[in-house]
């Protein structure tokens, strides 16, 4: 397995661990009826679990993106050095990323938010 592809896997396995957190603390702060319910009249999530749940999303916006440069590139035959290095730079920055929002540092989330996209940009600089 193109080691682009074990990145895109770990990607996945980060987005669950990150629903996984919101989820737990969601029930811990709302309750698991509500949770089961279709949430009609669910409260707003605050600190710590509403990041957790806006990081989740976040990451699901993200996600995408980066499997479809991943699996274009592995198909096109186009992956390199720089490709790897790019999937590093998002998978690394989207780990750092959901850790810092977690813990509420709003500056480097954002510095360390755009070192994933930049991740992204190396990718796609070599499908074009």
């Amino acid at each position: 397995m193109k080691p682009e592809m074990m990145l895109l896997v770990w990607t996945v396995a980060l987005a669950v661990v990150q629903m996984l957190v919101a989820l737990s603390g969601a029930t811990l702060q709302v309750g698991l009826p509500m949770l089961a319910s279709n949430r009609d009249n669910m409260p707003r999530l605050t600190g710590w679990v509403g990041r957790a749940e806006r990081a989740h999303y976040n990451m699901l916006e993200s996600l995408p993106l980066f499997a479809a440069l991943i699996l274009v590139c592995i198909a096109a035959g186009k992956t390199n050095s720089t490709t790897l290095l790019g999937a590093q730079l998002f998978f690394w920055a989207r780990v750092a990323y959901a850790a810092i929002y977690l813990a509420g540092i709003p500056w480097l989330r954002t510095g360390v938010w755009t070192v994933s996209l930049a991740g992204l940009v190396v990718v796609f600089s070599q499908l074009v």
